[in-house]
């Protein structure tokens, strides 16, 4: 398998640049976890000659009131994140989403 990896440039999960978003719906309370890849998921920011940061605009549905929320993340030249906003939902700790989770398998 290592072989395939090598040779078609595959990288381990392990190295993966992932960032994880949690955030709780505004309207029913549900949470929403989110996975995003800092290589293939944001989009380029040019300036004047050259790349200025990356943006993020992702749109996340709940599946209780299936209300749709708008994130927009900001980053820096070396995909460090900068700003975030987002629109009908309230970002949220992974903590605080596993805690709105647990309920939810009980039932």
């Amino acid at each position: 398998m290592q072989f395939l990896r090598r040779l078609f440039g595959g990288q381990s999960v392990a190295n993966d640049p992932v960032l994880h978003l949690y955030v709780r719906c505004d309207r029913c309370g549900a949470g929403v976890h989110v996975r995003v890849h800092l290589y293939n998921d944001l989009s380029i920011d040019y300036g004047a000659t050259d790349v200025d940061g990356y943006t993020l605009r992702k749109e996340m549905m709940d599946s209780r009131c299936f209300r749709l929320m708008h994130a927009e993340l900001r980053f820096d030249k070396a995909r460090q994140e900068l700003s975030r906003t987002v629109e009908g939902g309230t970002f949220i700790s992974a903590e605080e989403y596993a805690a709105l989770a647990e309920p939810a398998e009980r039932a």
